[in-house]
């Protein structure tokens, strides 16, 4: 029977500044108060350590939903800028569709905010670069929000990786599957939603100018004209976690394909998608390939995690870390079938004196066991995202997901959705964050 090894990870919070006060709280505003949003600032306060002042959103019923939770001295409004004037907020979460993340986030940065960020980080990779430059500019802290660059299981991941755990990297296997309604982004529509309630032409912004559609706002997600589709969602989650275990910037060359298979609700963009990739040797880690996988038509559910394969193990990263190694053959084994009788006489008489033979035995069938590490009960890495967003706003020392390694896991997920829409394989120059010419 293979063994079975279980570890508990722990990590400890790194402390705050010797001078700053128990009792002071990082002022928060929230832009984008829908599910994600909401979730985001729920996670901030938990930390004890920040509380929130201000919520901007364009449906005037969350407006009203955010007194209702977080209290009725809660600042709203419909305009994310007048947010950005009060002197009072420290920080600002900006939840809102993906049209809007770099604007608002540049924006933020110049007023003198610090920035948590859903991902992906930005729209277009043009703009992923006026981000990265405006938080250099104003020295401001920038978290993009894609919490498992703060996991403790990942971070456990990236150290039996470096260790050589699974020896050489050659491939990598991600996946996130999914089989629901809400899966699939079909969100509820509130039935006041009305031109009286929201605030539509600030919605579109500098998207394409349409008639009033209010599923294109609660359902934005559905529609490239707002949102980044699967790769922009949930493969960008990947990249996230892959860069951060590994410690590279990126692919070379990028695939995908894909289609709208069953979700055919009006969305323009597809429910299953794969993409393939090209890592070249990078930062210590050899060349591999990258294979990765969303389908919103899962029949088995959701699940969600990695296959790093190695030379002498692989690694799976879910809700746990898992080894797994095989014994490898004493003997490299021989192909003598096609030799004359004295050349494979001669040959398997030198190869029994190297290799005498073994008696099989149910050990060398077997493998060698596994080692699974696990997180504490109730873990959660979107708590210690938001922790380590608020510690970096106290001492301004920098964040692991700062502006670049958002631009560079954002990059390629972007381009996957060009290889999808025009039928091409891309090459990208990771370290300049462009498509090569």
């Amino acid at each position: 029977m293979p063994t079975r090894r279980h570890f508990l990870a722990t990590a400890a919070a790194p402390s705050l500044l010797a001078q700053t006060k128990p009792n002071d709280k990082i002022r928060l505003a929230l832009i984008g108060a829908g599910g994600m949003g909401s979730g985001d600032v729920n996670s901030s306060l938990a930390t004890g350590e920040s509380e929130l002042v201000a919520v901007a959103d364009v449906y005037d019923g969350r407006l009203t939903r955010a007194k209702e939770i977080w209290g009725g001295h809660i600042q709203t409004t419909r305009d994310y800028r007048e947010i950005l004037a009060k002197k009072d907020i420290d920080a600002v979460i900006i939840a809102t569709p993906d049209h809007w993340h770099a604007r608002i986030a540049i924006d933020a940065m110049n007023a003198g905010k610090d920035v948590y960020i859903e991902k992906p980080m930005v729209q277009k990779v043009a703009d992923g670069h006026l981000v990265v430059e405006a938080a250099r500019k104003t020295n401001r802290i920038l978290q993009v929000g894609s919490q498992r660059v703060s996991s403790i299981i990942y971070d456990k991941a990236r150290q039996l990786l470096e260790s050589g755990a699974i020896g050489q990297l050659n491939l990598v296997e991600a996946w996130w599957d999914r089989n629901s309604a809400i899966g699939a982004w079909q969100y509820s529509i509130p039935p006041d939603a009305t031109p009286a309630n929201i605030d539509w032409d600030r919605y579109l912004g500098q998207a394409p100018k349409r008639t009033f559609e209010p599923i294109r706002l609660f359902r934005w997600r559905n529609y490239q004209d707002y949102g980044t589709g699967v790769a922009g969602d949930l493969f960008v989650h990947l990249f996230s976690g892959l860069h951060f275990i590994t410690g590279v910037e990126g692919p070379e060359r990028v695939f995908a394909t894909g289609g709208l298979r069953y979700w055919k609700d009006g969305r323009d963009v597809p429910d299953v998608m794969m993409g393939l990739y090209d890592y070249p040797a990078q930062n210590k880690i050899p060349a591999f390939n990258l294979a990765l996988r969303v389908n919103f038509v899962n029949g088995a559910g959701e699940t969600s995690g990695f296959r790093f394969v190695g030379s002498e193990g692989i690694m799976t990263v879910g809700g746990t870390v898992t080894i797994s190694k095989v014994n490898r053959e004493t003997e490299p084994g021989h192909t003598l079938g096609t030799f004359p009788r004295n050349v494979l006489d001669d040959f398997l008489k030198a190869y029994r004196e190297k290799y005498p033979p073994q008696r099989p035995t149910a050990k060398g069938m077997s493998p060698q066991g596994e080692d699974t590490f696990r997180a504490p009960r109730n873990y959660s890495d979107h708590l210690d995202h938001h922790r380590n967003f608020l510690h970096a706003v106290r001492s301004r020392k920098p964040v692991i997901e700062d502006a670049l390694f958002g631009l560079r896991a954002a990059g390629p997920a972007l381009l996957s959705n060009r290889s999808y829409l025009e039928k091409q394989t891309f090459f990208w120059n990771a370290a300049k964050c462009e498509v090569k010419s």
